[in-house]
C-alpha cells in the first residue's frame, strides 16, 4: 500500500506562507477599499435616516455586506499568511472567508426584509423625503464605489478574495446609480413614489444576491462537491488510468473559494507501478477538474476491508 499527496492550496498548517500569495499582494488595496466604504456606510446610514429616503437606507444596507465582504477578503489575506503555531489547525484558517460570507448574507437578507416592509408599511402614507441631501449622498457613494473599483480591478485577476470583493462593489455601484435615479425622479415629479420604487428594486436585488450567495455558502459548509465538478466524471477519469483496477472512498470538497480539495483510493494491479500511478491520478484531477490539492491512497488488488468503510 502507498499514498501520495500534492497541493496548490497554500502551505501545510505552521509550515508559513503559501509562496506568492496573490491575494497578499493587494492587501493595501482591499485595505484602501475597506476604509473607504466602511467610512460611507455610517455617511449614509445617517443620511438615510434624517432625510427620511428608503433608497438610501436600502442601499446603505447593501453596503453593510459590502464591508463584511471586504474585511473578510482583507483577513483572508492575513490569515492565510500566518502560520500556525498550535499545529492543530491542519488546514489553516482558510474558511474564516466562508464565515464571513454567512454573515454578510444574514446582514443582506435583514437588511432586504426590513426595506421590504418599510416600503409596504408607506404605501399609501403621506411621506417626505429629501431629495437634496439625497441626491449628494447616491453621487458621494458613487464616487467612493468607482474608487474602491479602481484600486481593486487589477487584483480581480488574480484573487478569488479580491474578485468577491469586486463584484460587491460593482453591485453597490449600481444602487447608488438607482438613488441617484430616484431623487432626480422625484425632484423632476415631486412624488416620493420614487423613493419606495428604487428602494423596492434594490431590496429584492440584495435578496436575491443573499439567496444566491447563502447556497454557495451553505454547499462549501456541508462539503458538496465543488461546483461544476461532476463525482461521476472524476472517478471514471481516475479508474481510466492504466493499471487501476477500482475507484473507491473518493470525496471532493471545497476548503474556501478556489480551493478544491480531492482524496481517493485507488486499488491497481499486481506489478504497476505506485509513483506511475500517483503521478498520473494528480494530473486527471489538475488539469481535468481543476483539483490540485490531491491525496491518493494506492492499493493492491485483493486488500479486503477498505472499500466497506461506506462513506
Amino acid at each position: 500500500m502507498g499514498a501520495g499527496h500534492a497541493h496548490g492550496l497554500g502551505h501545510a498548517a505552521g509550515h508559513g506562507a503559501p509562496a506568492g500569495h496573490a491575494g497578499a499582494r493587494h492587501r493595501w488595496r482591499l485595505a484602501a477599499a475597506f476604509v473607504l466604504t466602511a467610512a460611507f456606510f455610517g455617511v449614509e446610514l445617517t443620511a438615510g435616516l434624517l432625510s427620511g429616503s428608503l433608497a438610501l437606507l436600502s442601499d446603505a444596507g447593501h453596503m453593510a455586506a459590502d464591508v463584511v465582504a471586504l474585511g473578510a477578503a482583507l483577513a483572508a489575506t492575513i490569515i492565510a499568511t500566518r502560520p500556525d503555531p498550535s499545529g492543530r489547525r491542519t488546514y489553516g484558517s482558510y474558511r474564516v472567508e466562508i464565515f464571513a460570507s454567512g454573515l454578510a448574507v444574514l446582514i443582506m437578507l435583514g437588511a432586504g426584509v426590513y426595506v421590504l416592509v418599510e416600503a409596504f408599511n408607506r404605501l399609501g402614507a403621506d411621506s417626505t423625503v429629501a431629495s437634496g441631501p439625497m441626491l449628494l449622498v447616491g453621487a458621494l457613494g458613487l464616487l467612493v464605489n468607482v474608487i474602491s473599483l479602481v484600486l481593486l480591478r487589477s487584483g480581480s485577476t488574480e484573487s478569488l478574495a479580491v474578485r468577491g470583493a469586486y463584484l460587491e462593489v460593482l453591485a453597490d455601484a449600481l444602487g447608488s446609480v438607482g438613488v441617484i435615479v430616484a431623487a432626480v425622479l422625484m425632484q423632476l415629479t415631486g412624488s416620493p413614489l420614487w423613493d419606495l420604487v428604487v428602494a423596492v428594486a434594490i431590496a429584492v436585488f440584495v435578496v436575491v444576491r443573499a439567496v444566491m450567495l447563502g447556497r454557495q455558502v451553505f454547499a462549501v459548509l456541508a462539503q458538496h462537491a465543488p461546483a461544476g465538478v461532476d463525482p461521476v466524471e472524476v472517478g471514471a477519469g481516475l479508474a481510466s488510468i492504466r493499471g487501476v483496477r477500482d475507484v473507491h472512498d473518493l470525496h471532493l470538497w471545497t476548503l474556501t473559494s478556489g480551493m478544491d480539495v480531492a482524496t481517493a483510493h485507488l486499488v491497481i494491479a499486481d506489478g504497476v507501478e505506485h509513483d506511475d500511478v500517483l503521478a498520473e491520478s494528480h494530473r486527471v484531477l489538475s488539469e481535468d477538474h481543476g483539483i490540485d490539492h490531491v491525496t491518493m491512497q494506492v492499493e493492491t488488488d485483493g486488500r479486503v476491508g477498505c472499500a466497506e468503510l461506506g462513506w
